[in-house]
């Protein structure tokens, strides 16, 4: 009986080493066990260089507000990671003064998706908001994520469209019934400097 116990401790021994061993190494490197999606590697190619933007922004998010405010800015985006992430160094002209803020995006070649994040200089520190997520089908970039306004919970939409060798266009809706209706509140048109 004493030998059955101790086998029985040496082979359970066994298992959480292995569990242990196999928990650390996906840790260290990330598993490869599916096949790669590189098809929207290139999505974001179209944007890398510097860009003149006009932009109108409704004054007041998810609160019945029709006044928008028209904005002009710049956008000077590069490649980063051999292709797999860029970065957007932005700024806009608003009323109150300059915004700038950075926007980082990365490609997970696992899932075929973009994530794209937004670094705000007013608050630098602060928390990253949730990175909207998506991809391009026939064209058009479109990207979700949860976040809140106000305390509530809300559903973000990024929308990348028009797409020509020297412009393009870019919308950010905000939904507040999960998603069945939209409020576009910041679109974009973007024209090449170079």
């Amino acid at each position: 009986m004493r030998q059955v116990r101790f086998v029985m401790s040496v082979l359970w021994f066994g298992l959480l080493c292995i569990g242990a061993i196999s928990a650390r190494s996906s840790q260290d490197t990330p598993g490869q066990s599916q096949a790669l999606d590189l098809s929207g590697l290139h999505d974001f190619d179209f944007l890398v260089g510097d860009w003149l933007v006009h932009s109108k922004r409704l004054k007041e998010r998810l609160a019945g507000s029709h006044e928008w405010i028209s904005v002009e800015g710049r956008i000077s985006s590069r490649p980063l990671m051999d292709g797999y992430a860029n970065v957007d160094d932005s700024i806009f002209y608003l009323p109150e003064g300059p915004y700038r803020g950075v926007a980082p995006r990365a490609y997970d070649p696992r899932s075929g998706q973009w994530a794209i994040w937004w670094i705000d200089a007013r608050n630098p520190h602060g928390n990253l908001d949730p990175p909207v997520k998506g991809r391009f089908v026939n064209g058009v970039g479109t990207f979700y994520a949860e976040d809140t306004l106000r305390g509530k919970p809300i559903k973000i939409r990024f929308t990348w469209s028009d797409i020509a060798a020297n412009s393009a266009r870019w919308e950010q809706a905000f939904s507040d019934d999960g998603g069945k209706t939209w409020e576009p509140n910041w679109v974009q048109t973007l024209q090449r400097v170079r």
